[in-house]
This record gives structure tokens, C-alpha cells and sequence, in this order.
């Protein structure tokens, strides 16, 4: 008798366990990036989400996001792969922010049905930046001479070794109006009348994860562990879903100067990466 009336019982008075798949998403979003430093993509993230979702006694998928952002594409890709296994399993998607989920990180984020923050988590920057550098006095000066073969009056468009173009920047701020359009739209079908009428919301800006709950941005202060066990009782149990770990020590083909090579190029791409997630990381003090 106790059995069958149990699950109409509040999650601390039943007696059996429940296990919450828990994906963890961190660092910057983009494709490639090495076997030791690995970025977020769906094709790094896909397995770890279809493996959580799988589990059909979990009543919900816990996803864990630390991320400042990187590639619109594949941060909307992941989001609509959570969204699509949450639909297709009926699962309730929970996404807890821990340092920062800003930008393409926030977006991810969306696909949660309820977002839970640190009330220190950074939030928001909803927006979209392009960066890069200009090298047109520095190849003068070392004697460079820039050659450029192209079919297409504007398959050089933004050359860091050419002056700038009006027009160049001009068609690049209409990509990002494009495509931060999108990025809001897709905030407001998920946050709906959450939201708050803060005029900077949808400028870029970002707030502490105590502010964010006041603009909408989050739906609640707290930490994996401890919502869990409000949710689902003290003997909830968290399964952490890992990713494939990569082999090591793989045979390369070639001779010595070619391993050479490929080393000294994969070190030079290692750093550049490096540099590049370090400025992600740095926008919001991190």
C-alpha cells in the first residue's frame, strides 16, 4: 500500500533514489581546439547530451555552464540539441551558471526550463562582437611585400594587412544586427513575460547572478547540490555524464622532421588559442 500511494508523496518523504544526469559545458564555444584543450561544440558536446537524456527514470537533466561565449552557430546549435532531446524525452532541462554563462554561454543557458545562478555568477551580454588586428604599417616597416590572387571584388573584405573600408565595416555591422536579432528573439521566446523592461538588457551588458534574478535574466540563486536535494530529496543522486576521453599516443605517420613539423604548428595554433580565450575569459574579470 505505502508503494503505490510513494510517489504521490514530496520528494523527502519517498524512500527511493533518484539519479539526475549532470552535464557539465565549460570554456569558450567554438570548433576545433586540441585533445587537451577541447572547445564547445556540438560535435565535442553531442554524445554527453544524447547519453544524459537517454537515462528514462531521470525526471530531469541537470547542465552545468561556465562559459563566456565564442561562435553564435555553435552555441545555438547546442541550445537547439538540448531543446530537441528535452522535447522528443520528456525531460525537464535545469542549467545551473557557475563563474559565467555570458553571451553564447547565456544562450545555451536558455535552453534550460528553469535557470539557476551563483548569486556571483556573471550573466547576460547579450550581444554580439567582432575582433581582430590591423598589420598594415607593420609589414612596411619589415619590408613585406602583400600579395592577394582573388576572383571576386570582395573576397578580401577586412584584411588585417589592408587599410579598412568603410563599406567592409559597414556590411560587417549588418551581419552582427542580423544575427543579434536572433540571439534576442530567441531570449524572449524562452524568458517570455520574465523578463524586465531594463533598457540595456539586450546592449551587451552583464550583471552579477543577484542582479540577473531581478532582471529575469535567472530564475533562481542557488548551487547543483543543494536545489537537487530540495527537488528531489536527501537521497538524490548526481551522475555526472563525461565526455569521450580522447586517446593518447597514437602512431604518426611521416619522419622525424615532419613530426617536427607538425608539432611546431600545433604548438604555434595551441598558443594563438590560448591568447584568444584568455580575452573571452578576461572581458568579464575572469
Amino acid at each position: 500500500m505505502k508503494a503505490k500511494f510513494e510517489k504521490y508523496l514530496p520528494a523527502r518523504f519517498r524512500s527511493d533514489t533518484t539519479v539526475i544526469p549532470v552535464v557539465r559545458l565549460q570554456g569558450t564555444i567554438q570548433t576545433g581546439g586540441s585533445q587537451l584543450r577541447p572547445h564547445l561544440s556540438l560535435a565535442n558536446v553531442a554524445g554527453q547530451l544524447d547519453k544524459a537524456f537517454s537515462d528514462k527514470k531521470a525526471p530531469a537533466v541537470a547542465i552545468l555552464i561556465n562559459s563566456p561565449g565564442g561562435s553564435p552557430v555553435q552555441s545555438r546549435l547546442i541550445y537547439r540539441r538540448i531543446r530537441d532531446l528535452a522535447e522528443e524525452k520528456n525531460k525537464k532541462v535545469l542549467v545551473f551558471l557557475e563563474d559565467v554563462a555570458a553571451s553564447g554561454g547565456y544562450m545555451i543557458a536558455c535552453a534550460g526550463d528553469e535557470i539557476i545562478a551563483d548569486p556571483s555568477s556573471i550573466v547576460g551580454s547579450i550581444g554580439v562582437i567582432s575582433a581582430g588586428f590591423g598589420f598594415v604599417d607593420l609589414i612596411d616597416k619589415i619590408g613585406v611585400e602583400r600579395r592577394i590572387y582573388a576572383a571576386g571584388q570582395n573576397k578580401s573584405v577586412l584584411d588585417p594587412f589592408k587599410p579598412e573600408r568603410e563599406e567592409d565595416v559597414e556590411h560587417l555591422k549588418e551581419l552582427q544586427l542580423e544575427v543579434h536579432r536572433t540571439f534576442i528573439d530567441l531570449v524572449k521566446q524562452r524568458r517570455g513575460d520574465k523578463l524586465s523592461d531594463e533598457p540595456d538588457l539586450f546592449t551587451g551588458k552583464f550583471w552579477s547572478g543577484v542582479s540577473g534574478l531581478d532582471l529575469g535574466l535567472v530564475d533562481e540563486l542557488g548551487d547543483l547540490r543543494s536545489v537537487l536535494r530540495a527537488r528531489y530529496g536527501d537521497k538524490v543522486k548526481m551522475r555526472v555524464v563525461s565526455a569521450p576521453r580522447n586517446l593518447l599516443g597514437r602512431r604518426v605517420a611521416g619522419n622525424a622532421a615532419g613530426l617536427q613539423a607538425q608539432m611546431l604548428a600545433g604548438a604555434i595554433e595551441s598558443g594563438l588559442n590560448v591568447l584568444e580565450e584568455r580575452a573571452l575569459w578576461g572581458r568579464y574579470g575572469l
